[in-house]
């Protein structure tokens, strides 16, 4: 499974590359692969902090159990979102998307633990 994410992960950001060196190369702007770059860079990232920092509040008994599934399908519905609102209005004002997300990973994560008592 993680030699898989791996390789998909590889072949997105080689793509990403490829596109926005073959599109400066005949002159046109490489911005929609350059920011389709960004967004996947942004959320590999976040992948590998959370997935890191639920392995270690599993380890030390902070938390029962991380759920580290369920990410998938928040990265891909927060990556499919956040490149949508960075190609209308512009990186800037896209970001509140991923910093949204995470902290809806965020609740999700100590919902799923108990940790609000509710």
């Amino acid at each position: 499974m993680t030699r898989w994410a791996f390789l998909i992960i590889a072949t997105l950001v080689a793509a990403g590359v490829v596109g926005v060196t073959v599109a400066r190369a005949l002159g046109r702007s490489g911005a929609p692969a350059s920011l389709l770059l960004s967004v996947v860079s942004y959320w590999l990232a976040a992948w590998v902090l959370w997935s890191f920092a639920g392995g270690l509040a599993v380890y030390y008994g902070v938390l029962a159990a991380y759920p580290g599934a369920f990410f998938a399908l928040l990265v891909v519905a927060g990556g499919i979102w956040h490149y949508r609102v960075a190609r209308r209005l512009g990186r800037d004002r896209a970001l509140p998307v991923f910093v949204g997300a995470q902290l809806v990973w965020l609740v999700f994560v100590l919902l799923h633990n108990g940790i609000f008592g509710f």
